[in-house]
């Protein structure tokens, strides 16, 4: 269930059509108990409307904005005209994985007899949803489980099930090391440069692969640019260095991103 009880105006919401008639929609709010709203025919669609049907349907799933909610009455009134093709995409998206995520819970509430009100609820509070709380029991390793004071059996089961469900996305950058070295010891000085170019970075990985002398190809790859340009930059710049410290010359070429 939804920890709260009715949406908010401008909210957006996934609903499913279960009734048209001439002058507005009817639909089930698939996120909060199937409450019922209405989408008057003037916000179905801009500009003039002849046939309402040509626009909405029985069992259409529909993402729409929340124009007013009246509890007292019960009573929700909805915009689909408001809603643009990326806020739908978006919104669809959400609402995928928050069933998965409710379908998880499930899991751990069946194996740990914890009520999966109880993680819900918990997970609402922190996260305002449920699917960003799984994402961050895996960046985090499990340590974002602290925080809620679940049972050692509960948090066990909700790590496990976050990574066997849950893929994180990573990107991958490369570039080229240019490294030159005159020395006698030449060759073990563009040992220790690349001894140094692989740092230990939490949630990192670098590699360095042998192209043909003077170029070594150096691959990141980190759960977001930003971390992995950050991370490749450091790496060069230490290569480098040993490299110039020794009498020799150092370059550094980026090369493609890649998701």
């Amino acid at each position: 269930m939804h920890e709260r009880e009715w949406p908010e105006e401008g909210e957006l919401v996934v609903c499913t059509v279960v009734d048209v008639k001439d002058f507005a929609a009817f639909v089930r709010l698939d996120e909060y108990r199937d409450r019922q709203g209405l989408i008057p025919i003037s916000e179905i669609a801009r500009g003039w409307i002849k046939y309402i049907r040509d626009y909405v349907r029985e069992g259409q799933k529909v993402v729409c904005k929340v124009l007013n909610v009246d509890p007292a009455r019960g009573h929700i009134d909805l915009s689909l005209k408001d809603v643009n093709e990326h806020q739908r995409r978006e919104k669809i998206h959400e609402w995928k994985n928050e069933q998965k995520a409710i379908k998880w819970i499930g899991f751990v509430a069946e194996e740990t007899g914890e009520s999966p009100e109880t993680i819900e609820n918990a997970f609402y509070r922190e996260y305002g949803l449920l699917y960003p709380a799984f994402e961050d029991i895996v960046n985090s390793s499990g340590a974002a489980l602290e925080k809620f004071g679940f049972a050692r059996p509960v948090e066990e089961s909700l790590l496990h099930v976050a990574r066997e469900n849950v893929k994180i996305s990573r990107v991958t950058i490369t570039g080229h090391l240019i490294l030159t070295s005159a020395k006698p010891d030449g060759v073990n000085v563009i040992r220790r440069a690349l001894r140094s170019a692989q740092p230990k970075t939490d949630d990192v990985d670098i590699e360095l692969n042998y192209i043909g002398a003077p170029r070594y190809r150096i691959k990141v790859t980190a759960p977001d640019y930003k971390l992995a340009e950050k991370t490749i930059e450091k790496a060069a710049a230490a290569a480098i260095g040993v490299v110039e410290r020794a009498g020799g010359t150092g370059k550094f070429v980026r090369k493609q991103k890649s998701g």
